[in-house]
């Protein structure tokens, strides 16, 4: 389950001269776990985007001459039941887990944040339905209802993103709800209504900054959630087809041979509790950098 923001706060900023980014990165520099984490996840975005280039070998080529090898020179994370590189087949899995990843949490957070500015700010009936129509979606397994989208859609990688994304929409829209309560009484927002602005322009001219840096904290969580879901569909069967390489998929393979080439399942494995950790780390790392009451 994702992590959530524990108080929405408006942003503010004390001294003009410092930009809230600089500041973000200088009490983030103060936490060494969540730097690591922060390092570990730019690892992660290059080892993606640079896979093509790295990666000693085709993921999907077979060598059955080559099967269930330990980790040598030639395979340095072995081989798996079709002679497949298993480094190649992680490197390439890391590119498919961050795009499901970024883009299920781009789906959610354009959804989420639309229906949470209109939430707050309006209220009454419009609030009524679209917060109740969150909660159904929450008193659900997320990954539950991601299996039953995926079996009236279909399989497949943009299916993965929409199932996984969709059902994150309710953790924006109850966070972004929270924050616009708060911002719509402040003195600014109250100025902007007297001088006659609409409410158009109140909502993402005046309010929706405020918001920005809880959603980017929310974001970090959400990335390690939906790495942490798509894999367990793809575990289950139903996620990335093969023969793309992906950790769960490639973890659901390698139940077969834990005790002939354990590295199968012991690789895979870490690899994707790693990523998982990183991200979660460094959102705590900017939840506590983004928070005006950590300023002293």
């Amino acid at each position: 389950m994702s992590q959530s923001i524990a108080a929405p706060t408006p942003f503010v900023e004390d001294d003009p001269q410092v930009s809230p980014w600089k500041l973000s990165w200088n009490l983030l520099r103060k936490h060494k776990v969540a730097l690591a984490g922060g390092l570990f996840v730019i690892f992660f975005i290059l080892m993606s985007i640079l896979a093509p280039f790295i990666a000693p070998y085709d993921p999907i080529l077979t060598d059955f001459q080559a099967t269930l090898k330990p980790p040598s020179i030639a395979h340095p994370f072995g081989t798996d039941h079709f002679g497949r590189d298993v480094m190649s087949r992680i490197i390439f899995g890391a590119r498919t887990s961050l795009l499901i990843g970024v883009f299920s949490v781009l789906i959610a957070a354009f959804g989420g944040i639309l229906l949470g500015l209109l939430g707050g700010y309006f209220t009454g009936w419009t609030d009524v339905i679209i917060m109740r129509g969150m909660d159904v979606m929450l008193s659900f397994p997320r990954i539950l209802l991601s299996i039953l989208l995926i079996a009236i859609i279909g399989t497949g990688m943009g299916n993965i993103m929409l199932a996984v994304g969709l059902f994150a929409i309710p953790t924006y829209a109850r966070l972004v709800r929270s924050m616009v309560l708060v911002l719509k009484e402040t003195e600014f927002v109250e100025s902007a209504r007297a001088v006659g602005g609409t409410s158009r322009r109140v909502l993402f001219r005046h309010i929706f900054p405020g918001t920005l840096g809880p959603i980017v904290v929310q974001s970090t969580f959400l990335i390690a959630t939906s790495i942490r879901v798509a894999s367990g569909l793809s575990f289950l069967g139903i996620g990335v087809p093969p023969p793309t390489p992906e950790w769960g998929t490639m973890l659901a393979d390698a139940r077969s041979y834990m005790a002939l080439a354990p590295h199968l399942i012991t690789i895979p494995g870490l690899s994707l509790m790693a990523v998982v950790l990183s991200f979660n780390l460094l959102g705590d790392g900017l939840r506590d950098a983004l928070d005006p009451r950590q300023r002293t």
